[in-house]
């Protein structure tokens, strides 16, 4: 399976316009946003679970991120509200699941096999640096990839002007204005790394950002 496997192709979805479709078990259910591979594959999906709802225990072999958009995600190790940034490295495992349900944006096996760093970070609890009407709040830096959310008040809009070396981005405030377009919550974006993105937040917006992993993007390595 391939969508949106062309990393070289810019890439605008509403998130919230793509169907619902059932995991392998039935009770999870996922949005596709790119994907090469089948059940075993590298993935970018938001995923919904309904209210008493389990995945089976399992392994990432080349890790896995996600950030909780709704409700709470749990695990053996911890309850994750919404808002918490999680990062699981290569060879880690747990068994998921969510009593009240929750919705999670989730990233699989787009992690080099030698990182070995846990992340877990509460945006209600973060550590947030403040320049003018942006407030930003770094969950994972790394020579190879920075994530990070980025906050807008009440205020002027903001621009952000970052590294040429690839960008995706999920709205989950307000709106942003990318490319002469604007983009509404649940917007998520992917940009390759041959021109500089300016982004301009209005107010009011927060988005989760991620950049530089398109840079050494390789379908060969991160699909196996």
């Amino acid at each position: 399976m391939r969508i949106r496997a062309d990393f070289t192709r810019p890439v605008t979805l509403d998130t919230t316009a793509l169907p619902w479709q059932p995991s392998p078990d039935g009770s999870v259910l996922r949005r596709m946003l790119d994907r090469i591979g089948d059940e075993v594959a590298r993935a970018t999906s938001i995923v919904r679970y309904p209210p008493e709802s389990r995945f089976p225990a399992h392994q990432h072999p080349l890790g896995e991120e996600f950030l909780v958009l709704d409700g709470v995600f749990s695990d053996e190790h911890a309850d994750y509200a919404a808002g918490t940034y999680v990062r699981n490295p290569p060879g880690s495992g747990h068994s998921p699941h969510s009593d009240g349900g929750c919705t999670i944006f989730v990233k699989l096996r787009q992690m080099p096999p030698t990182e070995s760093r846990f992340a877990r970070v509460d945006a209600s609890a973060g550590s947030w640096r403040a320049w003018r009407n942006l407030q930003r709040l770094d969950l994972f830096d790394a020579d190879y990839e920075t994530v990070f959310l980025a906050q807008t008040g009440p205020g002027e809009p903001v621009t952000l002007t970052l590294a040429d070396t690839g960008l995706e981005a999920l709205v989950l405030a307000g709106g942003i204005e990318i490319d002469g377009e604007n983009h509404g919550p649940l917007a998520w974006l992917r940009r390759p790394p041959d021109r500089a993105p300016a982004i301009t937040l209005a107010a009011d917006t927060r988005v989760w950002i991620k950049t530089g992993h398109l840079a050494a993007a390789d379908e060969g390595i991160q699909a196996r």
